[in-house]
């Protein structure tokens, strides 16, 4: 009896799945017909037209191949923006593994562009590297800041990364004894939480500082700047990734919390202006970094992309007749190579200069002007690597930032969802099951790692090439490859520029 129940039972459940299987079948035949009618019909797309149903796995794999190519593909050197050497030397720094290869580099060392470091015949005895002395910013503030990292987290807003991230970065920050950029998004409490130094921006928006009008509003930038961990303040005039054009965040990342730190309003897409509103020329805009110096007592300066030097040596004149005290004092230069969530491909890859053609013509701006030691310069763009941040620093950088740099150690794999709200790591979406991901105790230990061992790698490049700090480092101990395989010194390529005798007085004084 009972195996007769078992048998019926049996019967009843194959016969209920085929029952099933076949409405599945008739759906589904129902649907790729339905598709068919659609394809068919439609006007606006040929493959579609010509191929009904079979044309949609183009689209498909095309949306797939990105993918495939990151893991089955692509050499190690193949891929952009950054490939898979680039990213699994961040992933090892940042889990403070072992960061050493058998056998030989992968890199083509004959490649155009490609930088190496001209090593010292005698290097100094004991440790293999050096450690950086702290630089002063900001001397005529009324808080100077003294910081001797010279890696730093880049600028990153809250909402176009995801809570726990910042939280990781700050937390991974504090521990490192590196700074952390807002970004224009506002001042956050995930910002603070982990106790690291704060750069406070300033965007063309004015998030978090801003009137209902969007004018500035010296009483929440005096609230925001009366915390200790706020060191310094960055008038954000662009950004390397969309030269001319505001940030836009999506509506979807709008959430009460963002909309409340922003002053924005819920659900919508917050579209910054292309620039500040009163900041329309180089007179306003030493205007408003002095008048944001003297309300904060914080070292003030500014954020740009670059197109040329012209208006830089307007700059430099304006301080000419205003006095060596009025300057900025930093300079924030971003390459055209810079990354961000969402931005126009023809912005991104098509205008403004990259990192290396600008930031040497900065440098030698501010050398020919005698304002080089006064004005601090910061650079950003694509630097992840210790090689990376040793070519930006010999070039004349003082500190070196890096966005995507951190959001890797944060676990990043590059699967370019930072627009879509759908980021698989966490790190750049407001979904909270996507951001269950992330665990901001073992990500901020990677933050930490992945600072403090590119810092130390550039420590071993400074003590090779004979020097006794990071910053040190100079066009002459690099060299780079031509287009005829054959490398050439920065310092020949990049000459500096002569200083006369009262360009030396004034830097002097």
């Amino acid at each position: 009896m009972e195996s007769t129940g078992f048998s019926h039972w049996l019967i009843v459940l194959v016969e209920t799945f085929a029952a099933l299987f076949m409405l599945l079948l008739i759906t589904a035949v129902l649907v790729l017909a339905v598709v068919w009618v659609v394809d068919r019909n439609q006007t606006h797309n040929s493959v579609l037209r010509n191929y009904p149903v079979i044309g949609h796995f183009r689209y498909f794999f095309l949306h797939l191949g990105e993918f495939f190519r990151q893991y089955l593909f692509s050499s190690d050197r193949e891929e952009f923006p950054f490939n898979r050497a680039q990213r699994v030397w961040v992933y090892r720094a940042a889990k403070n593994s072992e960061n050493t290869n058998a056998f030989g580099s992968t890199r083509d060392l004959r490649g155009e562009g490609v930088p190496f470091f001209v090593n010292a015949p005698f290097p100094a005895l004991g440790d293999h590297h050096v450690e950086p002395k702290p630089v002063r910013i900001g001397p005529f503030a009324r808080e100077p800041y003294d910081h001797a990292a010279f890696f730093n987290i880049s600028a990153m807003s809250f909402g176009a990364l995801s809570a726990p991230a910042v939280r990781a970065l700050s937390s991974g920050a504090a521990k490192a004894g590196i700074w952390m950029d807002t970004g224009e998004g506002g001042l956050a409490p995930y910002h603070l939480e982990g106790g690291c130094d704060i750069v406070f921006e300033i965007g063309t928006a004015k998030y978090g500082v801003r009137t209902p009008d969007g004018k500035l509003d010296d009483q929440k930038l005096l609230a925001i700047c009366a915390h200790k961990q706020v060191k310094m303040v960055s008038i954000k005039l662009g950004q390397g990734a969309k030269p001319g054009m505001g940030g836009l965040l999506p509506a979807a990342k709008v959430t009460p919390e963002i909309a409340a730190i922003r002053g924005i309003p819920v659900g919508q897409d917050s579209q910054s202006p292309n620039r500040h509103l009163d900041i329309g020329n180089v007179t306003q805009l030493m205007d408003a970094i002095t008048h944001i110096r003297r309300l904060t007592g914080k070292p003030t300066g500014f954020k740009a992309v670059f197109g040329g030097m012209e208006w830089i040596e307007e700059l430099c004149d304006e301080i000419g007749k205003r006095g060596i005290e009025s300057a900025p004092d930093f300079i924030i230069i971003d390459g055209s190579e810079g990354g961000t969530g969402a931005a126009p491909q023809t912005l991104m890859e098509g205008v403004g200069l990259p990192l290396h053609e600008a930031l040497p013509a900065l440098v030698n701006t501010l050398i020919e002007k005698g304002l080089r030691d006064r004005i601090k310069v910061i650079c950003s763009g694509k630097c992840i690597t210790a090689y990376d941040v040793a070519w930006a620093i010999s070039m004349g950088a003082d500190f070196v930032n890096s966005a995507r740099g951190f959001m890797l150690a944060l676990g990043c794999i590059q699967s370019l969802q930072c627009n879509r709200n759908t980021c698989p790591t966490g790190i750049t979406t407001q979904n909270p099951r996507l951001q269950r991901g992330l665990v901001v105790a073992d990500k901020s230990e990677r933050v930490a790692n992945y600072a403090r061992n590119v810092m130390h790698e550039v420590g071993i490049i400074a003590h090779s090439c004979g020097v006794e700090d990071p910053r040190e480092l100079d066009r002459t101990h690099c060299r780079v490859v031509g287009d005829d395989g054959i490398s050439v010194p920065l310092i020949k390529l990049f000459p500096y520029p002569k200083i006369s005798a009262e360009q030396i007085t004034v830097k002097s004084a």
